[in-house]
C-alpha cells in the first residue's frame, strides 16, 4: 500500500468555477478514487487561493471585509465540486493561521540560509489612491509605437514588452491620477542559488512531463532571475516577518496552501496522519499537484525551489492538463459556451461530463475539446447504450423469474475470468493516467458482453418451454460482467457505482472485491440508472449561457421602476419609444469608464457587480444586470460606456452609481464598447 497525499491547482477566491477549471479537478478526482480503489491511502486536500490586490479591490467595492468576500466565494466553490463529484476530504482557504505560521517559517529558514535579498525598486505609486500600482492597474502610450490605452508591461499593438515606468502619459486605471516613481525596498528569492538543483530535479525521471521539462530548459537558457516576494501595503495577504507593510506576493503563500490544508486537516480530521510523514526532507510517502499548464513555472520552479531552501520535501511528481476548449474553439459568450459549473448542473447530469473528460484525458499535456454533438453521442451510446442495458436486459428476468437470485453456478466462468482478468490493464491505466485507454478498453468489453447477450437472446429463450434454467444462466452471467463493468467505472461515475452496489447488494466496490463470480447471490430490484442525454437539455444549457437581449432587457426595466419609486420624480423613458427633445438627451453624461473589477453578486442571478474607473478620485460601483451573458473576467479591463449623472440607486445589494450601456439585436447581446484610443473619463458625445 502507498501513502499518497493529493492536491489539485488552488482556484482563485475572485470568481465562480466554469467547465475549464473542472477539467483538472475531475481529472484528478478519477485519479484518487482510482489509487483507493487499488487499495492505496490516498488524502485529496485543496484550498480557495484567497489573497491578492484583486480580492481586496472586490471586497471594498462590495463594501464588506475581504474575510466576507473570499467566505462567499468559497461557498460556491465548494457547492460546484459536490456538484460534480469532487470530493476532497478537506477544503481550506489560504488564508489561514496555519498558512501565516508556514509562509512565515518557509521564508525565515529561507532568509537564514541566505536566499532572501533586499534591494530598493521604483514604481509607479497612484498618490490618491495611496498605493503602488501593478503593471495591469497602469495604462498609458506604448513607448516605441505610441499606441494609447496600453498596459504598464508590454504593447498589444506592437507587442513590445517594457517596464511601467517607460509608459508614456500613465494613468493609473484606479483614480486616473497620473502616477509617480516612488521607491521602496522589495525583498526577493534569489532563484539563481537553486538553478543547478533545479535543472537536476526538472529531469528526475517521473517528475515532470518530458514536454514540460524540455520548455523549462528555456529559462535555465537565459538564466534565472531573483524573484520579487513582496507587495507593499495596502494589500490583501501575509505580513513578511520583520518587515511593516510588506506583504508576501499571493505565489508565496498560494502553493503553501497545500500543506497548511494538509496540516489542518490532520489537526481537525485524521490525527491519525502526521504532517511531517508527508512533509518532511526525504519522507517515502509521496506527494502530487495537478495543475493546468499555464503555472507551471510557479510549481517547477518557484515552489520546489522554495521548499528545498526551508529543508522540507519537494513534491513526487506535477501532473500537468492543457486547456479545454468547446466544439473546438475558446469558451465563448457570444456562443453560450462559457458554461459555469452552477449552469451545467441546472440542465444535466454531472456524470455525462465525468465519462466525456475521462474518455478524452492522457498523461500527455494536451488540450482537450468538448464537442457537444460528440459529447451526446457518446455518453447515449456508451453508457446508455453499452453499460446500462446490460443490466436492464438481464435484471428483469432475475428479478421477476428467479425470486431476486443468481444462479448456482456460473454458465460461463472463463468468459466472467476474462473480464476480471482485464482489471490489471484497466488499473495500470488509471495509475499512468491514461484514462482514456482505461474507456477504451471498459468499452470493448462492454461490446463483449453485449454481443454475448445478444446470441444467447435470453428474451427469445423465455419464451420457449423448459429453457428456465438456460434464461437464469444468461441473465446471471450478464449481470456477473455488469458488474465488473461498473467496478471499473466506479472512479469516472461514482454515483453510478453507488446504485450499482446497492442494486448487487455488495458490501465493497473497490477493484479487489471483483477478484469473485457472483453465484446463488442476492440481488435487488432494478432501478433505472441512467438516462439518456437530450439534446434538448444541451441546447438549454447552452442558450442559458449566451448573451441575450431579452434577458438583459427585463432586470433593467425592473430597476427603473424601482429607481422612480425611490426618487419620486420622472426619469427619461430611455427604453421606450417616447418622443424627447435634444435637451433631455443632452442631459444624460456619457462617460467611458473602464472595468477595474466585476464579480457576481450572491442572491442575484442577473446582476454583475462592476468597479469602474471613470477618472474620478474614486472608482465607481455599479450593479448591471448582465450576467447571464458575460463572466466576470469577460470584463476585467474592458472600457465600457456608462451614464455618469444618473442619480445613485439604492439596492438591496448596496448602491449602483450609474449605468453601464449595452445593446443587442434578438440574436446577440453587447456591452459597448468605445474606439481604440479612448480613456477613462472621456466623454462620449
Amino acid at each position: 500500500m502507498r501513502n499518497i497525499l493529493v492536491t489539485n491547482a488552488l482556484p482563485y477566491a475572485n470568481g465562480p468555477i466554469h467547465m475549464g477549471h473542472l477539467l483538472g479537478y475531475i481529472q484528478a478526482d478519477i485519479w484518487v478514487r482510482a489509487m483507493r480503489a487499488m487499495g492505496h491511502e490516498v488524502t485529496y486536500v485543496c484550498a480557495d487561493d484567497a489573497h491578492g490586490t484583486a480580492i481586496m479591490l472586490r471586497a471594498e467595492a462590495n463594501g464588506i471585509s475581504p474575510e466576507a468576500q473570499i467566505a462567499n466565494v468559497q461557498k460556491e466553490h465548494i457547492r460546484d465540486f459536490d456538484g460534480f463529484g469532487v470530493h476532497f476530504d478537506h477544503y481550506d482557504s489560504t488564508n489561514s493561521a496555519e498558512n501565516k505560521a508556514r509562509s512565515e517559517e518557509i521564508y525565515i529558514k529561507n532568509r537564514e540560509a541566505g536566499n532572501i535579498a533586499v534591494r530598493p525598486v521604483t514604481q509607479l505609486f497612484d498618490p490618491e489612491k495611496g498605493m503602488f500600482l501593478s503593471d495591469r492597474f497602469i495604462k498609458g502610450t506604448c513607448p516605441k509605437c505610441k499606441a494609447e490605452d496600453q498596459y504598464g508591461d508590454s504593447c498589444e499593438v506592437c507587442g513590445t514588452t517594457y517596464n511601467a515606468t517607460e509608459l508614456l502619459n500613465p494613468k493609473s486605471t484606479l483614480s486616473g491620477a497620473a502616477p509617480v516613481e516612488k521607491s521602496s525596498d522589495h525583498y526577493f528569492f534569489k532563484l539563481p542559488n537553486f538553478a543547478e538543483y533545479l535543472q537536476k530535479w526538472t529531469r528526475d525521471e517521473g517528475r515532470l512531463p518530458v514536454s514540460i521539462a524540455n520548455k523549462l530548459d528555456e529559462w535555465f537558457d537565459n538564466g534565472l532571475n531573483d524573484w520579487d516576494i513582496s507587495r507593499d501595503a495596502p494589500y490583501f495577504g501575509f505580513e513578511i516577518p520583520d518587515a511593516p507593510n510588506k506583504y508576501f506576493y499571493v505565489w508565496v503563500d498560494a502553493p503553501i496552501g497545500y500543506m497548511s490544508s494538509f496540516e489542518n486537516y490532520v489537526k481537525t480530521k485524521r490525527p491519525d496522519l502526521s504532517f511531517d510523514d508527508y512533509w518532511k526532507k526525504d519522507s517515502k510517502n509521496e506527494v502530487y499537484h495537478f495543475i493546468g499548464k499555464d503555472i507551471v513555472y510557479f510549481h517547477a520552479l518557484f515552489w520546489p525551489a522554495m521548499l528545498e531552501g526551508a529543508n522540507y520535501r519537494t513534491p513526487s511528481g506535477l501532473f500537468v492538463n492543457g486547456f479545454l476548449t468547446v466544439n473546438g474553439q475558446k469558451m465563448s459568450k457570444s456562443r453560450g459556451t462559457f458554461i459555469k459549473a452552477e449552469t451545467y448542473l441546472e440542465h444535466l447530469n454531472p456524470e455525462y461530463l465525468r465519462y466525456y473528460f475521462a474518455s478524452k484525458l492522457s498523461d500527455k499535456v494536451e488540450d482537450s475539446d468538448l464537442n457537444l454533438d460528440d459529447f451526446v453521442q457518446k455518453v447515449n451510446s456508451d453508457l446508455v447504450g453499452k453499460v446500462v442495458n446490460i443490466a436492464s436486459r438481464c435484471a428483469k428476468f432475475i428479478n421477476t423469474k428467479f425470486d431476486n437470485k443468481l444462479s448456482a453456478a456460473c454458465a460461463e466462468p472463463e468468459l466472467v475470468q476474462s473480464f476480471i482478468d482485464a482489471g490489471d490493464s484497466i488499473a495500470k491505466a488509471y495509475e499512468a493516467r491514461e484514462f482514456s485507454a482505461a474507456i477504451r478498453e471498459i468499452m470493448a468489453l462492454a461490446d463483449r458482453a453485449n454481443q454475448y447477450i445478444d446470441e444467447k437472446k435470453p428474451w427469445a429463450l423465455a419464451k420457449q418451454e423448459g429453457q428456465e434454467q438456460q434464461v437464469h444462466d444468461v441473465c446471471s452471467v450478464g449481470i456477473n460482467l455488469f458488474r465488473q463493468l461498473a467496478v471499473y467505472l466506479a472512479p469516472v461515475l461514482p454515483t453510478l457505482a453507488a446504485q450499482v452496489q446497492d442494486f448487487l447488494k455488495l458490501e465493497s466496490f473497490d477493484f479487489a472485491s471483483a477478484q469473485t463470480i457472483l453465484v446463488d447471490h442476492e440481488i435487488a430490484l432494478f432501478q433505472p440508472l441512467m438516462q439518456r442525454v437530450d439534446p434538448k437539455a444541451v441546447a438549454a444549457m447552452v442558450d442559458a449561457s449566451k448573451d441575450s437581449l431579452a434577458a438583459a432587457a427585463e432586470p433593467a426595466k425592473v430597476e427603473k421602476k424601482k429607481e422612480k419609486k425611490v426618487e419620486k420624480k420622472p426619469e427619461p423613458k430611455v427604453g421606450e419609444a417616447e418622443i424627447i427633445g435634444i435637451e433631455d438627451f443632452m442631459k444624460v453624461d456619457l462617460r467611458v469608464a473602464e472595468v477595474l473589477d466585476a464579480a457576481t453578486v450572491e442572491g442575484s442571478d442577473k446582476l454583475l457587480q462592476l468597479t469602474l474607473n471613470v477618472g474620478e478620485a474614486e472608482p465607481r460601483n455599479v450593479f448591471s444586470g448582465i450576467r447571464e451573458f458575460y463572466q466576470p473576467e469577460d470584463l476585467k479591463g474592458k472600457l465600457v460606456v456608462m451614464v455618469a449623472n444618473l442619480a445613485p440607486r439604492k439596492m438591496r445589494f448596496g448602491i449602483s452609481n450609474g449605468m453601464v450601456l449595452a445593446a443587442g439585436n434578438g440574436e446577440g447581446f453587447w456591452v459597448i464598447s468605445p474606439e481604440s484610443g479612448a480613456k477613462a473619463g472621456d466623454k462620449v458625445s
